[in-house]
């Protein structure tokens, strides 16, 4: 299964009609207790508020996404999602690969709140090469220092 990561900004959202579905489905897959309001809503603030999504795309089809809020030296990643029916089948590995890849081309860190991080979640991101920084207060990859992902 050939993966590739889209970018979905506002205005890709507001174009592309397949885009929005998935996006949503992808959202309503994940528990709601990990998400700060109902996926529609998430997804459109977030959205409005100037953030991306990195998507997995595979078949002119969005099956994961990772909220993406972009600063000047860091890219901070949150609400990492597969859908229910691809999950356990390295599509969140390949997409969080894509995103470091992405970065490092870039020139930018990658980061994640530990605040939102289930013991799940960490185990994950401690896999795929990111490290606790500032007293644990967020994981950090930086794919210059660590020759990329």
């Amino acid at each position: 299964m050939t993966v590739t990561l889209m970018e979905v900004d506002h205005a890709s959202w507001e174009a592309h009609d397949q885009v929005r579905v998935d996006l949503s489905r992808i959202y309503h897959d994940a528990p709601s207790e990990r998400l700060p309001q109902n996926a529609n809503t998430f997804v459109q603030s977030h959205l409005n508020d100037d953030g991306v999504f990195y998507c997995a795309l595979f078949d002119d089809r969005l099956l994961a996404a990772v909220s993406v809020q972009k600063e000047t030296d860091a890219w901070w990643l949150a609400y990492f999602c597969v859908r229910k029916s691809m999950r356990r089948r390295g599509i969140g590995s390949r997409l969080m690969a894509l995103i470091a890849e992405a970065a490092r081309e870039q020139g930018k860190t990658l980061r994640v709140a530990a605040t939102q991080l289930q013991l799940e979640d960490q185990l994950l991101l401690t896999r795929l090469g990111y490290r606790p920084k500032a007293s644990g207060l967020y994981f950090e990859l930086n794919p210059l220092a660590a020759g990329g992902y």
